[in-house]
């Protein structure tokens, strides 16, 4: 009997679940969209915030960068653009698996911002 209880019951959430992941994932798209919601004050978002403002400013940077180099030189903004892709990648992929992992080569960068 206790068997069937069992089977019953839903499963118990695991620590992905707990965790607001989806407003962790949005960082990496709008940073400052969990900061408006109830969401900030939640540690996991609140560093997912952080990277995805590094991803941000990686991308303004690399923007500014390739309005000021000459077409020719279009190749090296190029690549700059790809790496702020796959850090935005790596970021999301990162929050979709629970881990607060800093992103590669600028994440610990992310620690110095308070809010």
């Amino acid at each position: 009997m206790d068997e069937t209880k069992q089977k019953n019951q839903p499963p118990a959430p695991s620590s992905t679940s707990q965790k607001n992941t989806g407003m962790a994932i949005f960082a990496y798209i709008l940073f400052f969209i969990p900061l408006l919601t109830g969401a900030k004050n939640d540690p996991f978002v609140k560093f997912h915030v952080k990277q995805g403002l590094l991803i941000f400013i990686g991308w303004v940077a690399v923007s500014i960068i390739s309005w000021i180099l000459p077409w020719q030189l279009g190749i090296i903004a190029t690549i700059l653009d790809i790496c702020v892709l796959v850090l935005m990648v790596v970021g999301i992929m990162n929050a979709a698996k629970g881990e607060q992992k800093p992103l590669p080569a600028v994440g610990k960068f992310g620690e110095q911002f308070k809010f």
